[in-house]
């Protein structure tokens, strides 16, 4: 049952791989700790250089997990130091983080969401190892039918727990539906959104998308803050960065139960971090705040949506890797990086390419280990990153886009697309937006629209194929379930409490 994993040790354990497991941890911890960059840029920048500079498939992709799972781990720092998140993952952990730097504790809350990370991250890999297999024997009963189901069942998730604003993560999802449909229709030959213009006739390259979307509006925000008054490069004084044993027993409880949350939320088809962060601290704060504690420095409060955004970000590899889905927007990324080196994720994976899936999993783990190595005893040393003014920041990034993109396509028309998408992006951002929607949108639509046509294809045209099989029937029951009971719920309480008074 676990021959992938034995096969993926002897991947991971080769020096290249090491070496690039050590590189991505390292370039992951460093873009978390930026505030704004966070692991879905970082990937984006890099993962076109990965792919012109020959990398195999399997050392490719753990270069990138390295800079996801450490891009987890470094979103704290800022968030703890300056109260501005990293990521939109480390955004609960500023609620308890900031307020113990400020009386004094900045190295233990440091330690101590470095330990909660490990924890986290560690019961979700477990998980992922156990579950992953089992789940790939599952999909294999799906059909074009039960995928079309499902990915209807990862939007409806995705609108109800993906941001505080429902409505407009769905009109992010269905933006990128649209960007996806962009092009030539390869069934049918018709012109989908092109304008008569022949750069458009191949759709929207993925690589342009996500540089575009990620990079180049994050760039646009860099240069918009540039002169923010409130940025002096202080950082609070450090002291201690070793959590002691009474912290750790304290949070041990809040670690466990915030890991398997964040996992579980994790394998939820387009969730992700924030929401397993947000999760965990709303369920921590009400098992443990009896005296008010929360949200002015409470070390339970820390170590919930560190141990949860963690175990999230190993969790979302379980949808991706079993079903060809991404459970978060990174992973989006990170499932257009397989698909550059022709590789489909999906019920196959562990058998047509155990060295890809298992080098991933066992690269987890040493990864995981490698994080906690350097967190702990070098946690002043990247704080320090904080400090990098932006006029270095931004050419850097901006020259790592340009070259990735003109790399892969030798065309200027590519750039031009690119920064048309990157100013759309930094609009949408202004406008409140999310981006991980669109990128899952953009993901996901053009999955299910080939799955829809397979589907039709298969029964003549009858539509009735999409809900005829038991596994297809539970999707369709559940997506409902998710768009109907947070609105049903909340009234059905309250009837009963007025019929109670």
């Amino acid at each position: 049952m676990f021959d992938f994993l034995i096969e993926g040790f002897s991947v991971a354990l080769t020096p290249l791989n090491l070496g690039l497991a050590f590189l991505g941890a390292l370039l992951g911890t460093l873009f978390g700790a930026l505030p704004g960059i966070g692991p879905i840029n970082g990937i984006a920048i890099l993962m076109p250089l990965a792919y012109t500079l020959g990398l195999p498939a399997e050392s490719a992709l753990i270069l990138l997990a390295g800079i996801y799972t450490g891009a987890e781990y470094g979103g704290r720092m800022s968030s703890i130091l300056l109260n501005v998140p990293g990521d939109a993952g480390a955004v609960m952990t500023t609620l308890d983080g900031h307020p113990l730097a400020k009386k004094g504790l900045a190295g233990p809350a440091l330690g101590l969401s470095a330990v909660s990370s490990f924890v986290g991250a560690t019961i979700a890999i477990l998980g992922l190892t156990l579950f992953a297999p089992l789940l790939a024997q599952v999909a294999v009963m799906f059909g074009p039918a039960e995928f079309f189901a499902l990915m209807v069942f990862a939007f409806s998730s995705m609108a109800v727990m993906m941001g505080k604003d429902p409505i407009k993560t769905a009109i992010g999802a269905v933006l990128g539906v649209m960007i996806a449909m962009i092009g030539v229709d390869s069934a049918t030959g018709v012109m989908r959104y092109t304008f008569g213009m022949p750069e458009l006739f191949d759709g929207v390259d993925f690589v342009v998308m996500i540089i575009g979307l990620f990079a180049i509006s994050e760039i646009l925000l860099m240069l918009e803050h540039a002169s923010r008054p409130d940025d002096d490069g202080k950082l609070p004084p450090l002291g201690r960065v070793f959590v002691s044993t009474k912290e750790l027993l304290l949070c041990k409880g809040t670690m466990l139960r915030s890991g398997l949350l964040g996992f579980i939320i994790g394998v939820l088809p387009g969730t992700g971090a924030s929401v397993a962060g947000a999760v965990s601290y709303t369920t921590e704060k009400r098992l443990n705040d009896k005296h008010g504690t929360f949200g002015k420095g409470d070390m339970r409060g820390l170590a919930a949506p560190e141990a949860a955004n963690n175990a999230s970000a190993a969790g979302s590899f379980v949808p991706m890797l079993t079903l060809g889905i991404p459970g978060s927007g990174t992973t989006a990324v990170l499932l257009g990086a397989l698909m550059l080196y022709n590789i489909t994720p999906g019920p196959t994976m562990f058998s047509d390419n155990p060295e890809v899936a298992g080098g991933l999993i066992a690269s987890l783990y040493i990864g995981n280990l490698v994080l906690l190595a350097l967190n702990l005893p070098l946690a002043g040393v990247f704080a320090r990153v904080l400090t990098i003014p932006r006029w270095v920041l931004v050419p850097a990034i901006a020259v790592l886009s340009f070259v990735g993109v003109y790399q892969l396509h030798s065309d200027l028309a590519a750039i031009y697309l690119m920064l048309i998408i990157g100013i759309v992006g930094y609009l949408l951002r202004k406008l409140g937006f999310s981006l991980a929607p669109i990128i899952l949108g953009y993901v996901l639509g053009g999955l299910m629209e080939d799955n829809l046509r397979r589907a039709l294809a298969i029964s003549g045209g009858d539509t009735s194929i999409l809900w005829q099989s038991g596994i297809s029937l539970f999707l369709w029951i559940a997506a409902t379930a998710l768009l109907v009971l947070p609105w049903l719920l909340p009234k059905l309480m309250a009837g009963r409490k007025a019929g109670n008074a």
